[in-house]
């Protein structure tokens, strides 16, 4: 949606806090974050700017040439070589750059070639085969998918949208894919929250109503994750009210057909849920109240840390980083997450 986050930085790090704070070199708000593994990681934010780390310590910041005005609200890594950023805004200003040499350079690949669309997200199965996914265009939400890692894309049609209804472009992830085939897109602003699934990467559609608070431009589901084809997550909230009460986060165990209410999740705004990888049932929620996390599926969360981020990404259960306002950039050094 084109609406922006207008989150206020006030770092509060606990006294044991898991979260080790890096020194990113920037202060521009960052929203994209991508773990390859272990010691490689991308993340991107405002300003046309990229991080990258490769040995899980130091940030390289870059700029991206002719970017400059553009906002990268997403970032996909392959290696720390590859990288795809994608930009959020207006027409024009939704673009998806390339680098292969590490961000030594990057060509653009394409802008958004309707002017009254608004990409949101993008995902990827593999190195070769993704999808990007924009608020509606005459009804529909746009889709784009590639099949040769980003160089080219082709537009294909989206699922119907209701009435207001669109994606946050706040972490990178109201998109998220599983498997071979298998993506979900989480919305908002409607009358309902709804997941879009499509099990043929985006040739048909099904859409499900979730129970988190929707109604206004500023409400419903922010990002959704899914551990396999069966078990997903999603949470959202109202990022204009972050500390308000309501259902804030539901949990699927059928790939997306019905949602349930999240028992336990705390109260507030939560811009980002993510799986963690070799785990059993690992997530980590995130927002500009801080980060929360279950080992259970979802069922009952414990606290990380108050520090304010926007989005989380996981390699393993004992590698993670956490990007957010100002140029923050965390490092997960707690306990493992299993």
């Amino acid at each position: 949606m084109k609406r922006g986050l207008p989150f206020v930085f006030a770092l509060n790090l606990l006294a044991q806090s898991p979260w080790q704070i890096s020194q990113s070199g920037t202060t521009v708000a960052l929203r994209g974050l991508s773990v390859v593994n272990g010691q490689v990681a991308w993340a991107s934010g405002a300003k046309g700017t990229v991080l990258r780390t490769v040995d899980g310590e130091h940030w390289k910041i870059m700029q991206v040439p002719g970017a400059e005005g553009l906002d990268f609200r997403d970032v996909e890594g392959f290696s720390e070589n590859v990288a795809i950023a994608m930009s959020a805004g207006p027409g024009y200003a939704s673009t998806i750059y390339k680098t292969t040499d590490g961000g030594a350079t990057w060509s653009l690949k394409i802008r958004n070639p309707d002017p009254m669309g608004f990409w949101d997200a993008m995902a990827f199965w593999d190195a070769h085969h993704g999808m990007v996914f924009g608020d509606p265009v005459k009804g529909r939400f746009q889709t784009l998918i590639t099949k040769d890692g980003g160089d080219t894309w082709t537009s294909i049609q989206g699922p119907e949208s209701l009435p207001n209804e669109g994606g946050f472009a706040a972490s990178g992830t109201c998109l998220t894919v599983s498997g071979t085939q298998d993506v979900w897109i989480a919305t908002g602003g409607a009358k309902t929250s709804r997941v879009l699934h499509s099990s043929n990467r985006g040739k048909s559609w099904t859409a499900a109503e979730v129970p988190v608070f929707s109604d206004a431009p500023t409400k419903g589901l922010f990002s959704i994750a899914f551990r396999n084809a069966i078990e997903g997550f999603a949470v959202g909230g109202d990022y204009k009210k972050p500390m308000a009460d309501g259902p804030n986060g539901s949990f699927s165990l059928d790939g997306g057909k019905s949602w349930k209410a999240g028992p336990g999740l705390p109260l507030g705004f939560f811009s980002v849920v993510v799986a963690v990888p070799h785990t059993k049932g690992a997530y980590v929620a995130a927002g500009p109240l801080g980060s929360t996390y279950s080992t259970d599926g979802g069922h009952s969360w414990t606290p990380l840390d108050q520090s304010p981020v926007n989005t989380v990404g996981f390699a393993d259960p004992n590698h993670g980083w956490a990007v957010g306002p100002k140029g923050l950039v965390l490092k997960y050094v707690g306990k493992a997450l299993k």
